[in-house]
């Protein structure tokens, strides 16, 4: 859709051109021979149907695809609970986007039995342990000094483990700019931070845009740092809050050696790109599960318009595996090549979108940070130009 109706929407095709991941698609890169693997709490009950729906609608042919439960099995799914209904919107829009811009890769889903860190924690654990993929996706976070300091602490040695194997993880910045909800629940408050596990070194960190792409075939136009009255989540609540990119600095790592060049903080900064995340401008799903949720039957031809960094962390992923493919070995953390491209001018620009426009202030806590040329807390060093990129972060990845 354009707009015209409603909020503008992208098919996988549009997305696939807008950031130049066609060209690679077209000469067999499509993370053939790779495994994703994407961590979610809850999963869905009809995510395995719903990928071969959206397959057949968008133009795709189905991937190898398993689900495992390594650290216990969550409860029964129930449609009305808010927190399990959330989550398998969710699984949907990492499954099924994450086979688009990596549709030769198999994918893993591996369900967590709650969201509670200590459950995600075991799940991403075995996952490591047992070398099940070469990419981690992680579209879920939380600031920083909401997480248990001795679970933090076994999170980073578990992700300085996976990238050790060569794994590539990936997970979203946030959806309520520069600041996190509050460890309270119940609370709409907001505090000043990062979210981890993006914060972590080893993450690459995903931001987020609002994409323009042509209607018509999706080619690219324009993105500016994610800026819109819908789909901030909270603590964003106030209407002038539209600011949504997650983005800002550590309280717990110290500035990494890879960013030293470009942000001059002694703390670890996030993002470290981005992607689109607009709802106006976002990507459709389908979930059967969503339809019941909806009220309508779960057999509905209806496709849903989802947004979020959480919708940039397994495209992202789908690209790691993708240059998995194209460098015939694992990638490990590609943060030191994404800023090692960036610092020259002419390969940033051949593989980066640079977002030097928008903000990801927040009221309540009294502002954020601007977008601007190469490296800033709001979309990183950019979007992809998949085609330029993945041979240079083969060339520049050790």
């Amino acid at each position: 859709m354009d707009g015209s109706q409603g909020p503008r929407c992208y098919q996988a095709a549009q997305i696939q051109n807008a950031y130049n991941i066609t060209p690679l698609l077209k000469r067999g890169i499509n993370g053939a021979g790779r495994t994703i693997v994407i961590v979610d709490a809850y999963g869905s009950p009809t995510i395995a149907s719903d990928l071969q729906t959206f397959d057949a609608a968008m133009g795709l042919s189905n991937p190898s695809f398993r689900q495992i439960a390594p650290a216990g099995s969550p409860p029964p799914f129930d449609v009305n609970d808010a927190n399990q209904f959330g989550w398998a919107v969710e699984t949907t829009l990492d499954v099924e986007w994450a086979h688009v811009t990596a549709p030769g890769a198999k994918i893993v889903l591996a369900v967590a039995a709650s969201n509670n860190d200590a459950d995600i924690l075991a799940t991403t654990k075995y996952v490591v342990d047992h070398n099940v993929g070469d990419v981690i996706s992680q579209s879920f976070g939380e600031a920083e000094a909401c997480m248990d300091p001795a679970l933090l602490k076994e999170q980073h040695k578990l992700f300085e483990k996976a990238v050790g194997k060569g794994i590539t993880l990936v997970a979203s910045s946030g959806d309520s700019g520069a600041s996190q909800p509050s460890c309270d629940p119940n609370s709409t408050a907001a505090l000043f931070a990062a979210s981890t596990p993006a914060s972590d070194p080893n993450v690459t960190a995903v931001g987020g845009t609002t994409l323009t792409a042509d209607p018509s075939t999706g080619a690219y136009q324009s993105e500016t740092a994610w800026t819109e009255p819908f789909g901030c989540n909270p603590p964003a609540v106030a209407a002038t809050d539209v600011n949504c990119s997650g983005g800002g600095f550590s309280t717990i790592y110290a500035r990494p050696s890879y960013q030293s060049a470009l942000q001059k903080n002694h703390a670890r900064g996030v993002p470290d790109v981005s992607y689109n995340a607009g709802v106006a401008g976002g990507v459709l799903i389908f979930s059967a599960t969503l339809n019941v949720g909806s009220g309508l039957p779960a057999d509905a031809a209806v496709f849903f318009v989802i947004g979020g960094t959480s919708a940039g962390a397994p495209q992202w992923a789908g690209l790691a595996a993708d240059a998995d493919q194209l460098g015939r070995h694992r990638m490990g953390n590609i943060n030191p090549a994404l800023y090692s491209i960036a610092q020259a001018k002419p390969h940033y620009a051949a593989a980066l979108h640079d977002i030097t426009t928008g903000n990801n202030d927040v009221a309540e806590i009294g502002g954020g940070f601007n977008a601007g040329a190469r490296w800033d807390p709001v979309t990183g060093l950019g979007t992809p130009n998949a085609a330029g990129l993945l041979p240079l972060l083969v060339k520049h990845a050790k």
